[in-house]
């Protein structure tokens, strides 16, 4: 399959790899770069997955049982998968251990004095209201005695409802009905079989795909039914069809193509380029109907708002797109429970054909296996089949010079004259623009090292074929940057000492402008890609900070400027540490109006400059703190998630001074019995403003394995922080 040239913003392809085989045409825009067909590994069966072992990936359910369940409307960054909302918060509510206890007790108590006065050990006196309203004849020989038999059944009915009701009320009998045995009733009564359900709710059985045949697309739901009962579709084969159906309803494919393609290729049609129709392995639980990746559960904590304590937590696009920033020290869980879960569930979402993806760590951070992904470009080692495009992908001077002055001094552009990198940028384009004229691409590594030092030879040779170009415009800007270079104060011997950093025997096959191989721009995010880039940390760690920002530079810049913006675009670094200078803090915040986001990971926030770490938590709309941050990066966090009003009760024991001897002598005996001495206590309710959570708190209180999370969606909802096990 040809990619059109979205890989190759030069037009230098050379030995392309082998297509895949052919398929229906796509719903979504243009093919990834090809590569080698891989077999789609084995659908779900339809039988429920055994129980598997700690350490193992979790267990999928059915396909049929996964697309039936049930997914409420739940606050952002709530697990919908079977939630189940909990019932308004009652702040007098009785622990169940204390109920059930006094429940026991009072039936206990009432039963001792129904003994009493049925054995007449406390006399026949209770029976004198019954004598005193009935006849006496009723009760002689003679009488109507069978109407003193029921006065008396009747009298003693009334005795035993009375006895009920008295200690029904102090053992709060109704209250356990309703919470303990009622539901029982409910469940088994009220709660039909799973098809039943599925076929009684509005929309229809989910598995017979009822939006289709509204609309007339009979067939076309007959074969993905059957294919779905036939255990041949899987949760990535619906939502890749959904979103190709999606395509039809907005008017880019008709009924007529979107029907034949499904008769003919099933739930295989409208497959990804690379043949993948699901990933080599999962390690985390995932809702591709929700869109959504589980994290873990929130805990049962007091600081956790009643209803997300005991819930599962999740993220999804619609809150990703507001960024997210996770901070914690190594070995928190913020790689292997936060960035490589959410990395899966954005790469079975590029498999749909609803998202773009570009993952960048060190070499062997485990963002995921070389089989998950489209492109793989692993800088500075020999074996990676992509090279990386240094300047975009784009053709204007001006912009490339801006893209590469941020990622080569955007972390000292404080220090530099004006405060900003502007001066670098125009000191680039002043040879960008020159050098792409005359020779029709962009300069490489060591030519623009040579350019920039100032070499006689390469100044020579640029002006020479300039001239014979007849570029006599970036002839002038090729001699003012000669006329500054060397002057005072001149920002390209910075620039040089900086590219010197790419400039090693290590990175010596990369950043290629000839063409030699196939480079990878991040142009191509109109396409559900899965990209990861390695950065060479070991021995370059400077070199790999430096491509860290050039990658979030020319991200916010090929996000933003997307013609297409239906795909969601994701950025994960891993490991953002000096990549935060005051322009890539204004890419991440256009980032949510173009339908992108960014996930970022901080060992501390010393990592950013003092003057933007504000700024970044105000930027990004989500927020992690993990186990072990210090408590100057709590109070970050503390303030950014603000106060709120709490209700306090403030318990005040006084001690009772007995003036009579009897007294005198008990409280002596409770205070042997005790140890303590007899005192009363009062209560004072008050309602205070305090932190959400305080920097103290976020130090010293998360457990470890766990952190505290905050969303925010695209529509502007906002989730209180909430202290989630990452492990659950």
């Amino acid at each position: 399959m040809d990619t059109e040239g979205t890989f190759d913003p030069r037009s230098t392809r050379h030995n392309p790899l082998p297509p895949p085989p052919p398929q229906s045409p796509p719903s979504f825009p243009t093919a990834p770069p090809p590569v080698p067909p891989t077999a789609p590994p084995p659908v779900p069966a339809a039988a429920p997955v055994p129980a598997q072992a700690p350490g193992t990936p979790p267990a999928r359910p059915s396909f049929v049982a996964w697309l039936r369940a049930p997914r409420p409307e739940a606050a952002p960054g709530v697990w919908t998968y079977e939630h189940k909302p909990k019932a308004p918060e009652e702040p007098d509510r009785i622990p169940g251990r204390r109920l059930l206890s006094g429940a026991l007790i009072s039936a206990l108590c009432g039963w001792l004095v129904w003994s009493l006065l049925w054995n007449g050990y406390l006399g026949g006196y209770w029976l004198w209201p019954m004598y005193l309203l009935t006849p006496d004849s009723w009760y002689e020989r003679g009488g109507n005695t069978q109407a003193g038999w029921w006065a008396q059944r009747i009298y003693i009915g009334i005795v035993l409802a009375c006895l009920a009701v008295i200690f029904g009320r102090v053992g709060h009998w109704s209250e356990v009905w309703r919470r303990y045995v009622a539901p029982l009733f409910r469940r088994a009564w009220d709660e039909p079989a799973p098809e039943v359900a599925a076929a009684g709710r509005p929309e229809g059985d989910p598995v017979e795909w009822p939006h289709l045949r509204a609309a007339g697309a009979h067939s076309a739901a007959d074969r993905l039914a059957a294919d779905a009962r036939a255990g041949a579709m899987n949760d990535v084969d619906h939502a890749r069809i959904e979103r190709a159906w999606q395509s039809v309803r907005a008017g880019r494919n008709s009924l007529a193509s979107f029907t034949d393609t499904v008769l003919r290729h099933g739930a295989a049609s409208y497959g990804h380029p690379s043949g993948a129709r699901d990933l080599p392995a999962r390690t985390a639980r995932h809702d591709l109907l929700a869109h959504q990746v589980r994290l873990g559960t929130a805990a049962d904590d007091r600081r956790n708002p009643y209803q997300h304590r005991g819930v599962g937590l999740a993220l999804e696009p619609d809150v990703l797109a507001t960024s997210l920033l996770a901070v914690g020290p190594p070995g928190s869980g913020k790689t292997g429970r936060m960035v490589r879960p959410v990395v899966e569930s954005l790469c079975l979402q590029a498999l749909a054909g609803q998202v773009a993806v570009v993952a960048v760590g060190a070499a062997g951070a485990g963002l995921g296996a070389d089989e998950a992904f489209d492109v793989v470009v692993k800088i500075g080692r020999p074996d990676s089949g992509y090279d990386f495009d240094l300047y975009g992908g784009t053709t204007d001077p001006d912009e490339a010079a801006g893209i590469l002055a941020e990622a080569l001094i955007g972390d000292m552009a404080a220090s530099l004259p004006g405060g900003d990198s502007r001066r670098a940028a125009t000191a680039l384009a002043q040879l960008l623009g020159p050098y792409r004229a005359a020779h029709g691409r962009f300069p490489s590594v060591p030519d623009l090292r040579e350019l920039l030092d100032g070499s006689k030879a390469a100044v020579d040779a640029l002006r020479a074929a300039l001239d014979e170009a007849g570029e006599r415009a970036q002839a002038r800007e090729l001699e003012a940057r000669v006329r500054q270079s060397g002057a005072p104060g001149d920002v390209g011997t910075l620039l040089a000492d900086r590219i010197a950093l790419l400039d090693r025997p290590a990175f010596a096959d990369f950043f290629d402008t000839t063409g030699d191989r196939r480079p990878f721009s991040l142009r191509a995010l109109e396409h559900p890609l899965r990209v990861r880039i390695d950065l060479p940390e070991r021995g370059h760690a400077e070199a790999s900070r430096m491509l860290a920002r050039l990658v979030l530079a020319q991200f916010t810049e090929c996000a933003v400027g997307r013609a297409d913006r239906s795909l969601f675009a994701c950025l994960v670094l891993d490991d953002a540490s000096h990549t935060i200078t005051p322009e890539a803090l204004r890419g991440i915040q256009r980032l949510r109006s173009a339908h992108a986001g960014a996930v970022l990971t901080l060992r501390t926030l010393d990592d950013v400059p003092e003057a933007l770490r504000s700024a970044l938590l105000g930027a990004v709309g989500c927020r992690m703190a993990c186990a072990g941050v210090t408590t100057w990066d709590g109070a970050r966090f503390a303030e950014v998630w603000g106060t709120e009003w709490v209700e306090t009760r403030d318990i005040t024991d006084r001690q009772i001074i007995a003036e009579e001897p009897l007294t005198k002598v008990l409280h002596f005996i409770r205070k042997v019995v005790t140890g303590k001495a007899v005192t009363t206590q009062s209560v004072t309710v008050r309602t205070v403003e305090r932190e959400r959570w305080s920097a103290s708190e976020l130090a010293h209180a998360v457990p470890a394995g766990h952190a505290v999370l905050s969303v925010t969606s695209v529509r502007g909802e906002g989730g209180p922080p909430v202290l989630v096990d990452l492990r659950g």
